[in-house]
């Protein structure tokens, strides 16, 4: 059976991975959130929305005759993620996860890590500063705990409703961004703490970057455990994987 492949979607890296499939003829179907308003233009068709928890993705894999998952998912999307799995265990249909290297810290670098968004809350504790909150719009409601520090808040879209943080900026941008230009904002802004998820990659790196040759601390959220499963960090090796190496893994 020629392979169908189902690609949980939304990144820079499931855009590329797209790009790949198609360029090899490969049928296949990209799954997004609908959490973008202007999402990247794919070349595979595309379906929106949820799918009803782990039992319904097992379905759509199921009703869609589906030959292979892939998660390319952004790395804090864990209830996806642990769906994938969970339905790939339930349908025989096997998975791989496309995902990007978590940064490291470097020399010269000022980096606390923590567990979660609940720890980056409570390290924020204290006088009021002047803090970039680099942690996308699901989670910024949890920081109208610590209303005395100012916000810079960098969104890919217009927030719908004013952020429930008394004192904030927006600035509406999607990356990839550099250094200097990341450098610039946070001078600009006077920032004296950046606050940022695990996301790895490079597209988000630059205002780690900055952070450094500014010599600003960086308040850093660990990625969410998810449960064991196949990872690669290339497209080839998912290419090489959906051609002869699903039931192995890479």
């Amino acid at each position: 059976m020629p392979p169908t492949l189902l690609i949980l979607g939304g990144t820079t890296e499931a855009t590329a991975l797209a790009q790949a499939v198609a360029a090899a003829g490969i049928a296949g179907t990209v799954s997004l959130a609908g959490r973008v308003a202007r999402p990247a233009r794919q070349p595979l068709p595309v379906r929106v929305g949820g799918f009803g928890g782990a039992e319904g993705l097992a379905r759509f894999l199921r009703e869609t005759r589906v030959t292979h998952l892939i998660d390319a998912t952004h790395p804090f999307a864990a209830q996806i993620s642990a769906n994938a799995v969970a339905a790939s265990a339930m349908t025989g249909a096997p998975m791989i996860a496309l995902t990007r290297p978590p940064w490291t810290p470097g020399p010269g670098d000022r980096w606390t890590r923590v567990a979660d968004t609940a720890g980056a809350v409570a390290a924020l504790a204290g006088p009021p500063r002047r803090v970039m909150l680099a942690v996308g719009r699901q989670t910024l409601g949890a920081f109208a705990a610590r209303p005395q520090h100012f916000y810079l808040l960098r969104l890919v879209d217009p927030p719908a409703a004013p952020p429930p943080l008394p004192d904030h900026a927006v600035v509406v941008d999607r990356g990839p961004f550099t250094e200097a230009g990341d450098r610039a904002l946070m001078a600009a802004h006077r920032i004296g703490l950046v606050v940022s998820k695990n996301s790895g990659g490079s597209g988000a790196r630059a205002k780690l970057d900055a952070a450094r040759a500014l010599g600003l601390p960086v308040l850093m959220i660990d990625r969410p455990a998810l449960p064991p499963r196949p990872e690669t960090h290339d497209v080839r090796e998912v290419l090489a994987w959906v051609a002869h190496g699903a039931d192995r893994g890479v």
